[in-house]
């Protein structure tokens, strides 16, 4: 897929590229680059480019789930790299393994999500791990006591965010892997 630099954008292509970089994920400290040195958008954002009409309300619904959902920035950072691992998504792995020691996660923590395990004294923090797995491993239908044990431990809107959360990031990784999104070069810098 060819790199999109601004100066190559169409009306719609370039609203996009603002939004993203006008928004939440542009401002503030940049864990990893958004944009590399040619100005180019890199990972998923460099493919929502692509179609406008998708990449905006994807790259929108990807902002709600960084920034306005109640799970906590460790929680968050926890299944998004359990979903990394699972689709071996070098470039999440990549981008959330940095965000996710910026929130507080272990080398021990984020060396044992790439092996797709995670242990925590938090039973909340556990408890969305299994969940995401489970989520992964396709088994979807909880039955009701499965269901209640987990409504005890996470409540319905953590387990709302975590499903819709667990799909956002899996739909992220197909779509770099069927681009062939890697990492950004060696020499970029963050935005």
């Amino acid at each position: 897929m060819p790199k999109l630099t601004k100066d190559r954008l169409n009306a719609e292509q370039l609203a996009l590229y603002e939004t993203i970089l006008g928004g939440p994920r542009g401002a503030g400290k940049q864990h990893f680059p958004i944009v590399d040195q040619s100005g180019a958008l890199t990972g998923p954002f460099g493919v929502m480019l692509q179609s406008p009409a998708l990449g905006l309300p994807l790259q929108e619904l990807g902002a709600a789930i960084r920034y306005r959902t109640g799970l906590s920035a460790r929680i968050r950072e926890i299944a998004i790299l359990a979903v990394a691992a699972e689709t071996k998504s070098v470039f999440e792995q990549y981008a959330h393994e940095r965000i996710g020691r910026a929130v507080g996660l272990s080398e021990c923590e984020i060396g044992a999500l790439a092996d797709g395990r995670f242990v925590s004294d938090h039973t909340v923090e556990s408890a969305a791990h299994a969940f995401c797995l489970r989520l992964l491993d396709g088994r979807l239908r909880l039955s009701n006591d499965e269901y209640v044990k987990t409504r005890e431990a996470l409540g319905e809107a953590q387990i709302l965010e975590l499903v819709v959360l667990t799909g956002y990031y899996r739909t992220l990784a197909q779509l770099l892997d069927v681009f062939d999104v890697g990492l950004p070069d060696e020499g970029t810098e963050a935005a």
